[in-house]
C-alpha cells in the first residue's frame, strides 16, 4: 500500500489548525528519549499490536508517524493499513527534516506532562519544602502529614518514612480525612517533581485551609541528601467519611466552575459514542484498579487520574479528541479534567451523574487491543509450555523471547535470546544454528505476532502459548539477568530508581532536565499550552 507523506510545515499547520490528528514516533523508547518532537507519543513499532488500538482508537483518524528515517516510518504505517486504518502518513525527511527547519526536539519521555507541570510552579509559586526542611520540621514537633502522589507500585518500591499513599486524583477525595485539622502541614511527594507540585497544587486549586507544599525533588531529592528511603510499605485506604465526601463535593464543584469544566450527561455520551468514527473519542475511568474491577461504565478504559496527567501522552495522541473521565461521585474525575484542560487537551468532558444508574461491567478481559489486528503472515503453531520444555531439552530449538528487555532480564526461559521485534529479522543470523525457532513473550501475545513474521521469512517458527509467565506458572523455572542478548537493547526507557549504576547522577541529570523543560518550552511556538501566565 502506498503511504503518503507529509512534511513539517504541513504537520505544524495542522496543530495550529487543531485538527484532529495524531502524531506517534515509532522508535524503540530509549531511542525516543534521546530526541523526538513535542507532541509525538512513542508507539514502538516492536509492540505496535499491543498498543495502538487504545492510543488509535478511531480507524479513519489521521496518523503521522515519525522515526529517524522513513524506512521505519513506513514498516509501521504499513502494518497500521493492513489493521484498517485509512489516513496514516508518514512525516517526510523524519526526525532530521524537522530538526533541519530550525524546530526543536526534547530529550526524556512524557515531556508535556512534566513540562507542564514547571509551568504551573512557576506561574502559581507553588510552595515547596527540601528534604532538608521537612526533616526540621519533623524536628521541631510540627503537625505535618507526608502523601506519596505516584502510584502504589511506586509507593511500595520506596518512599518517605511515613507517607502515606494516596495516588494524585485521590488528594482532594481523601484529604478531609487525612488532614481533619487545617492545622496540619501538607507535604505532597512523588518520585521527582511533576506529580509533587500537580498534587500540591490541586489541593491549593480546591481551597483547602491547610499549609501545603511540594516535597522539592521528591524521593530522588530525598535521596540525593542523603536520607534513607522506606521500601515494601504496604498502601491503606480507609473508606471516606461522609464529611469528608461532602467537603471534596464542595470543592471540586468550585473546581469545575473555576476552570470551566464541561459536565456531560450519559445521553450525551451516548451521542458521542455514536459521532466516535467521526471524532476520536477517549473514554478513562480515573479511579483506582480495585475499584474499576469491581465495576465500571462499559468501554471506559482504567487509567489512575494522577497518572493520566503524569504521561498523557502514553494515553491521548490527538490533543483535539474528545476525552469523557468518569468516577463514582466526580471528584476525581473533576480534579483530573481540570488540569488536563489546563494542559491544552480541548474537548474535555466529565459524567456529571457519576455512573447513575447505568448498568456496570464486573469482568475485565485482557485485552490488549491486538485483536483488531492481523496477522500479516500465516497464522503459528501454538505450543504448549511442557510442548516447548521437550524440543529445548532435546536440543532442537533455539528460543526468541521478544518481551520488554526489563521483563526479561528480570526473569526467562534458560537459554533464551533477548531479541527487540523491530530488529528480528537483522538479527537472526547470530542466533545458534538450529531449524526450529521457539518464540516467547510475557503472555505469548506478541510472540504469536513474531512467529508469524517468522514464517513469512521462511523461519521454521513456533510460538509458545501464555509465553513465559505460563512457563513459570507451570514450575518450569526462570533464568534472570540480561545474558543473551541479539542486539543492544534500546526498547525500555529507566528513570532513575530503576538503573543498576550510577543512581545519583541520573538523578541529578534528571533533575536538571526537568527544570530546564521550563526555557525550552517557552521557545516553542507548537506547544499545546500556555507557557507563561
Amino acid at each position: 500500500m502506498t503511504v503518503p507523506r507529509i512534511t513539517p510545515s504541513v504537520l505544524r499547520q495542522q496543530f495550529q489548525e487543531q485538527k484532529d490528528i495524531a502524531l506517534v514516533d515509532v522508535r524503540e523508547e530509549d531511542t525516543f528519549s534521546e530526541g523526538h518532537l513535542l507532541r509525538a507519543g512513542s508507539l514502538p513499532l516492536s509492540r505496535l499490536e499491543l498498543l495502538a488500538r487504545k492510543r488509535l482508537p478511531r480507524l479513519s483518524m489521521p496518523i503521522v508517524i515519525c522515526a529517524d528515517d522513513e524506512a521505519l516510518a513506513q514498516r509501521a504505517a504499513g502494518r497500521l493499513q493492513e489493521a484498517g486504518y485509512t489516513a496514516v502518513f508518514v512525516l517526510a525527511g523524519g526526525i532530521a527534516a524537522w530538526k533541519a527547519q530550525g524546530l526543536p526536539v526534547y530529550k526524556g519521555v512524557h515531556v508535556p506532562s512534566k513540562g507542564f507541570a514547571e509551568v504551573i510552579e512557576h506561574n502559581n509559586e507553588t510552595p515547596y519544602l527540601s528534604a532538608e526542611q521537612l526533616v526540621q520540621l519533623r524536628k521541631s514537633g510540627a503537625d505535618i502529614v507526608v502523601l506519596d502522589s505516584r502510584s502504589n507500585e511506586e509507593y511500595r518500591d520506596n518512599t518517605i518514612p511515613t507517607a502515606i499513599s494516596v495516588p494524585g486524583a485521590e488528594l482532594v477525595y481523601r484529604i478531609y480525612d487525612l488532614a481533619p485539622s487545617d492545622q496540619t502541614t501538607v507535604v505532597v511527594n512523588c518520585g521527582g517533581r511533576t506529580r509533587s507540585i500537580i498534587g500540591a497544587q490541586s489541593l491549593i486549586n480546591a481551597g483547602i485551609k491547610n499549609k501545603v507544599y511540594s516535597l522539592k525533588d521528591g524521593t530522588m531529592g530525598w535521596h540525593l541528601a542523603g536520607l534513607t528511603l522506606e521500601r515494601g510499605q504496604t498502601p491503606a485506604y480507609s473508606q471516606t467519611s461522609q464529611r469528608g465526601l461532602e467537603l471534596a463535593r464542595e470543592a471540586t464543584t468550585a473546581v469545575a466552575e473555576r476552570f470551566k469544566l464541561r459536565a456531560i450527561s450519559h445521553a450525551e455520551l451516548k451521542a458521542f459514542r455514536a459521532e466516535a468514527d467521526q471524532t476520536t473519542l477517549y473514554l478513562f475511568d480515573v479511579r483506582s484498579p480495585e475499584e474499576y474491577r469491581d465495576g465500571h461504565l462499559d468501554g471506559f478504559i482504567n487509567i489512575a487520574g494522577g497518572q493520566l496527567i503524569q504521561e498523557t501522552d502514553r494515553w491521548i495522541a490527538s490533543w483535539q479528541a474528545r476525552i469523557v473521565l468518569s468516577d463514582d461521585n466526580c471528584i476525581r474525575a473533576i480534579m483530573t479534567a481540570s488540569w488536563l484542560a489546563q494542559l491544552g487537551l480541548a474537548n474535555v468532558f466529565y459524567l456529571g451523574e457519576g455512573f447513575g444508574s447505568e448498568s456496570l461491567v464486573r469482568d475485565v478481559p485482557v485485552d490488549h487491543g491486538y485483536r483488531a489486528f492481523p496477522l500479516q503472515g500465516p497464522e503459528p503453531k501454538m505450543l504448549t509450555v511442557q510442548e516447548a520444555a521437550t524440543e529445548i531439552r532435546a536440543g532442537r530449538a533455539a528460543v526468541i523471547d521478544v518481551s520488554l528487555s526489563s521483563v526479561y532480564d528480570a526473569g526467562h526461559i534458560p537459554g533464551a535470546w533477548h531479541a527487540v521485534r523491530s530488529r528480528l529479522g537483522a538479527n537472526l543470523s547470530k542466533l545458534p544454528a538450529s531449524d526450529l525457532l521457539i518464540v516467547t513473550s510475557e503472555d505469548g501475545v506478541l510472540a504469536r505476532f513474531a512467529a508469524s513474521e517468522l514464517l513469512r521469512m521462511g523461519r521454521r517458527s513456533v510460538a509458545i502459548g501464555g509465553g513465559t509467565r505460563q512457563w513459570a506458572e507451570a514450575g518450569l523455572g526462570l533464568e534472570t539477568g540480561l545474558v543473551n542478548f541479539l542486539d543492544e537493547p534500546d526498547d525500555v526507557y529507566y528513570v532513575p530508581r530503576r538503573r543498576k549504576k550510577d543512581q545519583a547522577r541520573y538523578m541529578r541529570e534528571y533533575l536538571d532536565w526537568e527544570q530546564g523543560l521550563l526555557l525550552q518550552l517557552g521557545g516553542d511556538a507548537d506547544c499545546p499550552f500556555p507557557v507563561h501566565s
